[in-house]
């Protein structure tokens, strides 16, 4: 199988309140080869994550309206499908335990908002090594 072929079916879920961030997200993601698909709140994240739908990857903001995105890795971590699904957390918060409270939680990055198209595509890199190495 190639790349690309892999990229295709590699789907990362979004989920950030910001219109702007997630248009953003979607764009690098999307430049990176991988399908995306976005959430505006928590709500809509967890019924995505609750759908049958298959994730490669997700990446989420620490505060969201409804569903804090580390409630939303809680609940991946309670499931058996979504428990190797990498995920980042994302804020512009300046609260120095948000990170350690994402990785206790189970997401293995933390990315401080503003970030780099440089940043979240070493991340990507990151999510790719380790569903190859869970597979």
């Amino acid at each position: 199988m190639s790349e690309e072929q892999t990229n295709e079916h590699f789907q990362v879920l979004v989920a950030d309140d910001d219109p702007a961030i997630l248009r953003l997200v979607k764009a690098i993601v999307e430049k990176e080869g991988y399908g995306v698909v976005v959430a505006r709140d928590g709500k809509e994240a967890y019924k995505l994550l609750q759908s049958e739908r298959e994730f490669g990857a997700a990446i989420f903001d620490v505060v969201m309206p409804y569903i804090q995105g580390n409630e939303l890795v809680k609940f991946m971590q309670s499931e058996k499908r979504l428990m190797n699904v990498p995920v980042i957390m994302m804020t512009a918060e300046q609260n120095p335990t948000l990170s350690s409270d994402s990785f206790s939680s189970g997401a293995i990055a933390f990315l401080p908002k503003p970030f780099t198209a440089s940043q979240l595509k070493v991340m990507l890199q990151m999510f790719k090594q380790k569903r190859k190495i869970v597979e």
